[in-house]
C-alpha cells in the first residue's frame, strides 16, 4: 500500500492515433504507479492500460487518451477514443486461446475487478470511454 494511498490524483495523457502511442501510454503508467508507491498493481495495469489504448487506436481514426485515476484504493484506467460506437461484448476468453485477435475485453473482464464503457464527449468530439479498475490488494 502507498504512503499515501488516502490521497487521490489524476494524470491523462492525449495521443495522437499512431501504434507507437501503444508504448508510450505503457511506459508512462509504469512511472506514475512506481512514483506513488503501487508497484504491486503495475504488471496487471500495464496490461489492462496496453489492451484499452490499443483498441483505441487500432478501432477508431482519431486521437485518443489514456486515464489514469486513483481514489479510495480503487486504481481506474480509462481509454477514450472518437468512435462513439460500443465496444464489441467480450468473448469467454478461454474460447480465444487460439485467436490472433479479439481477446482485448475478454482479458479486461478476467483481471479486472470492475469494467465498463459510457458514451463521451471531448473537444466537441463524440466518442467512449472505456474503463477498468483494480483495487489495492
Amino acid at each position: 500500500m502507498p504512503e499515501n494511498a488516502s490521497e487521490s490524483w489524476e494524470y491523462s495523457l492525449f495521443i495522437p492515433h499512431d501504434p507507437r502511442a501503444v508504448t508510450v501510454c505503457r511506459r508512462t503508467l509504469r512511472l506514475i504507479l512506481t512514483m506513488h508507491g503501487l508497484i504491486g498493481l503495475v504488471d496487471v495495469a500495464e496490461l489492462l492500460a496496453t489492451e484499452l489504448v490499443c483498441n483505441a487506436v487500432r478501432h477508431t481514426k482519431g486521437p485518443a487518451a489514456l486515464r489514469v485515476r486513483w481514489a479510495a484504493g480503487v486504481l481506474r484506467i480509462g481509454a477514450w477514443d472518437a468512435d462513439p460506437e460500443p465496444p464489441e461484448p467480450p468473448q469467454v476468453l478461454e474460447r480465444l486461446v487460439e485467436a490472433e485477435e479479439g481477446r482485448g475485453l475478454a482479458l479486461i473482464r478476467a483481471c479486472a475487478d470492475a469494467w465498463g464503457w459510457q458514451p463521451l464527449s471531448r473537444h466537441g468530439n463524440r466518442g467512449k470511454y472505456v474503463w477498468c479498475e483494480l483495487a489495492s490488494a
